[in-house]
This record gives C-alpha cells, structure tokens and sequence, in this order.
C-alpha cells in the first residue's frame, strides 16, 4: 500500500489542481459538478453499496448512494475521486458502505478520502494545543469539514488520537450529541425523498447542447432528462418563483 503520507500528498495536490487550500472545507459536490468530463447521480443504493465510478474516454460517472447521511455522501464522493483520478487498474468500481473495508485498493480509496476532505496540515493545526479529544472537538472537526462521525472517528483512531474505547464510545448519540452543542443535524440524515435522485454535470450538459444544435428533437431532450431524474427541468422547480436574486 502507498504510504500515507503519499496519500495525503495525492490528496492535497489534487484540491490544488481544483484550486483549493490545503486547510479548509470544500464543497465536494460543487467541485464535482465543475469537472467537464463527469456525470454525477445521486440515487439510493441499498444498504451495501456507499458509490460506484465508471471511467470512459471522455466521459465518466460517479454514483453516490442519497440514503447514507450528507456526511458520508460527501466521503464516498472523496473516495469515488481516488477512483477517478488514481485508480489506473479499474475502469469500474463498486464500493461497499463499510469504512476500511474490502481489498487493499478500496482501504487506499478510504485514506484518500479522508486526507482529501481533511488534510493532514488542517488536522494537526486544529489538534496542536490538544492533550485530549473532547467529543466537543469531534463534533467541532465533523461539522467543519462536512465529514460523518463515522468518518472522523476512522480517521483520528488512524492517526492514534483516540484509543478504540473512545472510538466505540463517540459512536452512540450522533445527531444529539451534535443537536446539544447547537450545531444543526443535516449533516447525519439521508437526503430526502423527492429529491433523492438526480443526476448533474456533463450528460445534462450534453443533452442540452444537443437539443441547442438541434440533433435531438424536444421529446428525445425530455426524455433524456426524465431519465435522468431532472423533472425539474422539464415540468419547472415548484420553488422557482421563491428565488431572490441579490
């Protein structure tokens, strides 16, 4: 396995490119919707699958699963980046809710992920004046950087800031725990349903572009996009009129 100091290395290189700091938060899936060649779909994808990346010549996808909570939604999208930019053996990869799970590559994918949301500068510059790590800390360090408990316990336990009885202690009383310390709790639900499957990037590019040049006809543009679950943008957004513009 690559040494993760290599990793964190990958990781900070690659928010660079995607003109990002090396210390704060990132809108992940912003920065996936900007990438030219890549097609996004969030979709609930049962209890065992957390993402899935298919790479083409020209044109890949990456399948987030909408039923995990924001907050792992945006890890798998970080592991689903590994995939896409490292991964030079597999053209298709299914991944599996489980953390540090599966062969070594996906375990790879994993370290990614959290270095890419977290580096490790940002890590130790909060954790520098710190003896212990408070759950106030752990709540602190999730809500911040968009990461789901699961995720910032897996990451402090590998950097042996917390010993595995910590670990199994901070995983009860999530949303409350976060609720008590005035933090709001989207972070640790699931996206709603209704709006819990939509596809973005280059295929609503694309079809757009075709149906503008006129080689698609408006039935084949709507039914590209209804198959893309965008009835947003073939029927209008219900919250259309609400929008303020600044």
């Amino acid at each position: 396995m690559r040494d993760i100091n290599e990793i964190d290395s990958m990781a900070v290189n690659l928010r660079k490119e995607l003109g990002e700091d090396s210390m704060s938060p990132i809108d992940i899936f912003a920065i996936a919707k900007t990438m030219p060649e890549l097609t996004t779909v969030l979709y609930p994808l049962g209890s065992n699958i957390s993402g899935m990346c298919i790479k083409g010549e020209g044109a890949s996808l990456i399948a987030i699963n909408s039923g995990m909570s924001l907050g792992r939604q945006r890890f798998s999208m970080a592991h689903e980046f590994y995939h896409l930019h490292f991964d030079s053996e597999e053209k298709k990869s299914v991944c599996s809710i489980a953390i540090n799970g599966g062969d070594e590559k996906e375990r790879k994918a994993d370290i990614f992920a959290s270095h890419f949301l977290l580096p490790s500068a940002a890590l130790y510059n909060v954790l520098k004046d710190s003896n212990a790590v408070s759950l106030e800390k752990v709540v602190w360090l999730e809500q911040y950087f968009g990461m789901s408990r699961q995720a910032i316990l897996y990451r402090l336990k590998s950097e042996g800031k917390i010993d595995s009885n910590l670990y199994n202690k901070m995983q009860v009383d999530v949303q409350y725990s976060a609720a008590k310390l005035g933090y709001d709790t989207d972070l640790y639900k699931s996206t709603p349903a209704g709006n819990n499957m939509k596809t973005t990037g280059q295929y609503i590019r694309m079809a757009d572009k075709l149906y503008s040049e006129e080689i698609i006809s408006i039935g084949k543009y709507e039914e590209m996009l209804l198959d893309a679950f965008r009835e947003d943008l073939v029927f209008g957004d219900d919250n259309e009129g609400d929008e303020i513009i600044d």
